[in-house]
């Protein structure tokens, strides 16, 4: 499978509309005022009102963006992207009557997943996880967190982060690895529990490391996973490598994993359907970022809404993703998910545009250089077929970016770049 190079972005980008929000400094231009955005190797040099242009870019090729609504490239802050085989026999299972638990119990669930991944090589799971990137990249995503998870030995965790690297690699897409070899337990040891995360902590961990293969570590935390002590265990494991940590946390019941979560500097806690209020004020203590799953929520049918009302009295950071994965949230559109969040969640459309950009980076430590636009940062950017940011979480289905700079090169959606460098639709 091979792509043809995307063409670098450097020039002037004018006859633009920002989203509210849009600016790193916080900084907002009126809603009638027309916006450029200058890059040059890459990066955003300059950006603000046309008619305060700096003389000095003057000579750079022009991109007409046709008064598109521009935002910064989306950012995708929990998926489970590389996985061999699907579950959508356990769909059909759940419509039937079987609860999330009973299909983990009766060998379904994520150990399924297991033994598909651990039967496909790198090549074979690369094939597979390709085609799903690219409609995320095609909703606007410039950045991306892929998880490990479903190889639960050494050898095949390897292979599900190897595969997330080289996807980053051959897209141009940021990718930030998660190792989560603390998902479940592996067939081999039923009854073994803290055998495992003895493994986990002792070879896996420190191995994938060293091997320059882990962003962040992640843990599920739950009664059919793993204790708060088996989590904290994993933790110390983190910290002493200098590696950041994650949490499923309260999902099907409050077990204090949010808490536990936040005393280590988590970057995020995920899921929180049943986070308590004790939770929530570690949380916003420590800065970590709520990430919102409405897709595994309405795959489920749940019913137990996260505490949304007091996560905003906190301010708690709230982000959204799609949680793709094969068994609760085969969800392959970001947008889709910031409806959800609105219609589901009634995050209002601000928090759930913030959600799939600022907050969404902020999840996974990319507050520097993804999820806003500001001078310095790398050229990750969207135009976008609408009249009003609100569309953005308003259509269902509808794929409208117009052109997305990523990584600083245009990656065109239906568009071709004509000889005097104008955009032209």
């Amino acid at each position: 499978m091979t792509t043809a190079p995307h063409p670098a972005a450097d020039g002037i980008w004018e006859h633009l509309r920002l989203m509210p929000g849009a600016l790193a400094d916080g900084s907002e231009l009126a809603a009638d005022t027309e916006a450029a955005i200058v890059v040059t190797e890459g990066q955003i040099r300059w950006i603000g009102a046309s008619a305060t242009l700096p003389a000095g870019f003057s000579a750079l090729p022009r991109f007409d963006g046709g008064s598109a609504l521009v935002t910064p490239g989306l950012v995708d802050c929990h998926t489970h992207l590389v996985y061999g085989g699907q579950r959508a026999n356990e769909f059909a299972m759940r419509l039937a009557g079987a609860s999330y638990e009973e299909i983990s119990r009766a060998g379904g669930g994520i150990v399924s997943s297991v033994r598909a991944t651990r039967a496909a090589d790198e090549d074979e799971l690369f094939a597979q996880a390709a085609p799903r990137l690219e409609q995320l990249l095609a909703d606007g995503v410039c950045a991306i967190e892929i998880k490990s998870g479903y190889g639960l030995a050494l050898e095949h965790e390897r292979k599900q982060l190897r595969v997330a690297r080289r996807l980053g690699e051959h897209y141009g897409v940021t990718v930030r690895t998660t190792f989560l070899g603390a998902h479940a337990l592996p067939p081999e040891y039923t009854g073994r529990s803290q055998d495992y995360i003895d493994l986990v902590c002792r070879e896996m961990l420190p191995a994938l490391a060293a091997e320059g293969l882990v962003d962040a570590v992640d843990v599920f935390c739950e009664r059919i996973a793993f204790s708060l002590t088996e989590t904290e265990q994993v933790f110390q494991a983190a910290q002493r490598l200098g590696l950041p940590v994650k949490l499923h946390a309260e999902q099907l019941s409050d077990m204090g994993g949010a808490a536990l979560a936040a005393r280590y500097g988590a970057l995020s806690c995920d899921h929180i359907e049943h986070l308590s209020a004790d939770g929530i004020a570690a949380m916003r203590a420590s800065g970590t970022v709520a990430v919102l799953l409405p897709g595994a929520y309405y795959t489920l049918r749940d019913t137990h809404l996260p505490p949304i009302d007091a996560l905003r009295e906190a301010g708690v950071p709230m982000a959204v993703s799609t949680d793709h994965n094969p068994g609760t949230s085969p969800a392959l559109s970001l947008l889709l998910m910031a409806n959800m969040a609105c219609t589901l969640f009634r995050l209002t459309v601000p928090e759930a545009l913030a959600g799939i950009t600022r907050h969404a980076a902020r999840a996974l430590g990319l507050q520097d250089t993804h999820g806003a636009l500001g001078v310095g940062r790398p050229a990750n950017f969207v135009l976008w077929r609408l009249h009003d940011s609100a569309e953005l979480a308003y259509w269902l289905g509808q794929q409208a970016p117009r052109t997305i700079v990523r990584q600083g090169r245009v990656a065109l959606d239906g568009l071709q770049i004509v000889p005097n460098a104008r955009i032209t639709s």
